[in-house]
């Protein structure tokens, strides 16, 4: 694509609500582009003219394809008329199916490649926010369990990425992000880049705004029968980049192991049956 309609294309991905309810002209200016040029952007994705861009998108919303409310509205009256043992069957046949996805060639590649990136790195910068937050957490948690130099924002105080300015480039940032993307994230990549700071994105779509900006991009499925996001393709592609970076560590990966099996049981942390006072 032309510069221009680069710059048509990506308003027309950030601002889907726009390209449903407004008039092809009224988007040119806001996209800081001519007329014509959203005209050349439909007939370079193989429509007769923009009015087939703004029905596709009309569509979506009119099918509540860009909200949660209207998901849950339609999960509502399926459920209603199906049962909640026929949803909740379809939710775990869609997340299986999903998930065995992951094992595809192409994506295996992606997640060998991601590991090595991750497991070479000095530090391992964690973010993810909202309902991406929990699998970065993850990630965190037992990546520390076997190397140093993991660090997770999580946003307490406000204080947000504000751990990126010690970051150098053999560091890396690690990011997970899905639609609705979180603000916060995507400039928290931008600012990572401009430091040369590799990105590890585990995001939802290869259009996502932090998919081009990645070394590594990890697809994962967001599809649910439900009114929210699925979470657990995502959830399995951290649990296999945590196994391969601890693999990765080798002996002294074992060693942190045990060290820091050595200070839980130190701290008595994990419940011992053996020590319960047994009643008289």
């Amino acid at each position: 694509m032309s510069p221009q309609l680069q710059q048509a294309a990506r308003y027309v991905l950030d601002r889907p609500h726009d390209v449903a309810l407004l008039t092809m002209r009224q988007q040119a200016r806001n996209a800081g582009v001519q007329p014509a040029t959203m005209t050349r952007l439909a007939k370079h994705l193989g429509l007769d003219g923009y009015d087939g861009v703004r029905e596709l998108y009309g569509k979506a919303f009119r099918d509540g394809g860009l909200d949660f409310a209207r998901r849950a509205d339609e999960q509502v009256t399926r459920q209603k008329l199906r049962g909640d043992q026929a949803l909740a069957a379809e939710i775990a046949s869609s997340f299986a199916t999903q998930v065995a996805g992951l094992a595809e060639p192409e994506t295996l590649s992606r997640l060998v490649a991601a590991a090595e990136t991750l497991a070479r790195a000095r530090r391992i910068y964690c973010l993810g926010m909202r309902s991406c937050f929990p699998a970065i957490a993850y990630f965190h948690y037992v990546t520390s369990l076997v190397r140093d130099g993991v660090v997770l924002f999580d946003g307490l105080g406000g204080v947000g990425a504000d751990g990126l300015r010690n970051a150098a480039s053999d560091d890396v940032l690690l990011v997970h992000t899905v639609r609705p993307y979180t603000r916060a994230v995507v400039e928290a990549v931008d600012y990572a880049l401009a430091r040369n700071v590799p990105v590890v994105a585990i995001t939802d779509s290869a259009v996502s705004p932090v998919a081009d900006r990645a070394q590594h991009v990890i697809l994962v499925s967001v599809d649910s029968p439900s009114f929210f996001h699925a979470m657990t393709p995502a959830f399995t592609a951290v649990e296999i980049l945590v196994a391969l970076v601890a693999g990765r560590g080798g002996a002294n990966a074992l060693k942190a192991l045990e060290e820091t099996e050595a200070q839980l049981a130190a701290f008595h942390i994990h419940f011992d049956p053996k020590s319960r006072e047994r009643p008289a």
